[in-house]
């Protein structure tokens, strides 16, 4: 899943998202990136972070690079959906926005029921044992189809992942991250 996406049951595979940019309530969320431009008019590709493209027309407005880009519509063709900005008006404005990330800030974000999360609060929190004694960070949240893995990093540079489940991970707030000793 992306990290836009909530979770609390499995779900297909997606990639993940650029890096998270800010802590707390300044945290942007990347939703896509510009892949590159479509036709002449100002079209562009775009490589979908979002659940879905739903997901993405809920947002009107992107901040890119300090700019702000205006959605005026979005449909799916072939792999990538393609889009048009007010801003972006022909193909050389298209093409000098490849790779230009559409975020928006955190709290633009649906608010989520009891015991799902996005993939986004979980990046970066601290993980501990049961008994409080620091394990590493959590560096992403992969799904292959069976649930989501949580991926941590030790103090040493090694990774580990574990199952996002209540057996590994018995507890988690936005605070910190328990993982089960039998899986450290």
């Amino acid at each position: 899943m992306g990290t836009s996406e909530a979770s609390s049951t499995p779900a297909s595979p997606t990639p993940q998202p650029p890096p998270l940019k800010g802590r707390g309530s300044d945290k942007r969320i990347t939703l896509a990136v510009i892949a590159g431009a479509q036709g002449i008019g100002g079209e562009v590709r775009l490589k979908l972070f979002a659940e879905s493209l739903d997901s993405l027309k809920q947002h009107k407005t992107f901040e890119v690079g300090g700019k702000t880009l205006t959605l005026k519509s979005v449909r799916q063709t072939g792999k990538m959906p393609v889009a048009r900005f007010a801003e972006i008006t022909d193909r050389n404005g298209a093409e000098a926005a490849r790779g230009a990330e559409l975020t928006i800030p955190r709290d633009a974000l649906p608010p989520l029921a009891e015991g799902e999360y996005y993939h986004i609060d979980l990046i970066g929190l601290p993980c501990v044992t049961e008994s409080g004694d620091p394990i590493g960070q959590v560096i992403a949240v992969e799904n292959f189809g069976a649930g989501d893995i949580i991926e941590i990093r030790k103090p040493d540079g090694s990774d580990f992942m574990v199952p996002m489940n209540a057996t590994a991970v018995p507890e988690w707030n936005s605070e910190k991250l328990v993982v089960s000793s039998s899986f450290t």
